[in-house]
């Protein structure tokens, strides 16, 4: 079931969230792709001041390209079906493989057959993609053999406005989860990306694993971020512990909204998510949130709001780089 619990603050801004309701919506596909609602969706009223709508997209990727591929466009379709301006993948929305080899085997190169089908969905939908982590096959790839994780994000003509390699691979071993090396197959991005300037406002990348380094949410928020995306895979012990307490941690550190799209359920016979796609807003609070299944959750970004927030605890302004540095930005 999915479920949402969407708030905005009251005209005369509090710094307690008031609980009075924002239209919001989370929905979950019927069976067998006839898009019928199930038990626990929320309907969508008429938003107040036409705050542009965001889709966050929870699906369960397999080494199923084709399977994977029709799974996601159909939650894009329905997303722009519902007014969205941006719908948010997860990280491997294009497959999750069952080893290294199998992960290599089935890359492409950002201009192959894959991203030039969702380049196709977002000029069909009229709507901003962000493909949360692709496995792509970079110009080295001749020489090294190596793929990148790679955030891309489309605009509503198909372009490739940004991409963003991610920085930090999750190499861990973990009692009950088991081991982990994405660096087997996987080279580490070598630099940040600056934020880009979407209809829902200016968006900073990011890929799972950097969710545990505050550094560079700092980095995107002080070059001018207002939303910062974790595309996800958490698994099943790191998620329940660690997943809402990092994300809400980093929206009340930057005073910025956060999506982050996720991975649900098993892949295969190898390896599961957590899943709990969730939109967390400036003051910390969780907008619209998945549970279980694949499926969407949608919130208004009020980026009056984010503002309010950010004048009456004007924490950028208090920062003490005299003291500890300038910490997630290189000095010019």
């Amino acid at each position: 079931m999915l479920s949402s619990g969407l708030r905005t603050p009251r005209k005369g801004w509090s710094l307690l969230p008031s609980g009075v309701g924002l239209p919001g919506l989370c929905r979950r596909r019927g069976p067998a792709g006839t898009g019928r609602n199930r038990a626990g969706t929320m309907a969508v009223s008429s938003p107040s001041r036409n705050l542009p709508l965001v889709a966050v997209c929870q699906v369960t990727s397999t080494p199923d390209k084709e399977q994977t591929f029709a799974a996601c466009s159909g939650l894009v379709r329905e997303a722009a079906k519902l007014g969205a301006c941006l719908a948010f993948l997860p990280e491997a929305f294009d497959f999750i493989a069952r080893d290294p080899a199998e992960t290599l085997k089935l890359s492409e190169p950002l201009g192959g057959d894959l991203v030039s089908r969702y380049a196709q969905l977002a000029r069909e939908c009229g709507l901003w993609i962000s493909l949360g982590g692709f496995h792509e096959r970079g110009q080295d790839w001749e020489q090294t053999q190596r793929i990148y994780n790679c955030h891309v994000l489309l605009d509503s003509k198909g372009s490739i406005v940004a991409t963003y390699r991610k920085t930090h691979l999750c190499d861990v071993e973990l009692p009950g989860q088991g081991s982990m090396c994405e660096s087997n197959s996987t080279i580490p991005g070598p630099t940040l990306g600056s934020p880009v300037s979407t209809p829902a406002g200016k968006v900073g990348l990011a890929i799972c694993y950097d969710l545990r380094f505050p550094e560079l949410s700092l980095a995107l928020a002080q070059d001018g971020a207002e939303i910062l995306t974790y595309p996800s895979a958490f698994g099943s012990v790191t998620g329940p512990a660690h997943w809402e307490v990092l994300l809400r941690a980093r929206a009340i550190e930057t005073q910025c909204y956060v999506i982050a799209a996720a991975q649900w359920g098993q892949h295969h016979e190898k390896r599961g998510s957590y899943g709990h796609s969730m939109v967390v807003d400036p003051w910390g609070v969780v907008v619209a949130r998945c549970s279980e299944g694949p499926g969407l959750c949608l919130a208004h970004i009020d980026l009056a709001y984010l503002r309010q927030v950010r004048l009456h605890m004007p924490v950028a302004q208090h920062r003490r780089p005299d003291l500890y540095g300038n910490l997630g930005r290189s000095d010019p």
